[in-house]
């Protein structure tokens, strides 16, 4: 990976929209932004906060949260830490 975020910044691979509802394939347009991901790479965090996250971690973000953009043909999100909302543990 060579993107690295800065500060409090991470970057994360959200997870595919589901493709097919009981057996009904639905169509690109009509997919809904899933809302949770997988945290690629992490800032070092700031003075005033920490960074409690890391590469790895299964997360899940607001509906509107991050700034999309496009590396190498996959889609991430770039957000800050506290756009997270929750760390899902496994």
């Amino acid at each position: 990976m060579n993107i690295k975020p800065l500060a409090d910044r991470v970057l994360v691979k959200p997870a595919p929209a589901e493709e097919k509802v009981g057996g009904i394939i639905i169509p690109d347009t009509a997919k809904e932004k899933p809302l949770h991901g997988e945290i690629v790479a992490t800032g070092n965090g700031t003075k005033d906060e920490e960074m409690v996250l890391k590469a790895g971690d299964e997360v899940l973000y607001g509906k509107y949260s991050g700034t999309e953009l496009e590396f190498e043909g996959e889609k991430y999100l770039m957000m800050r830490q506290s756009d997270v909302l929750a760390v899902i543990e496994k």
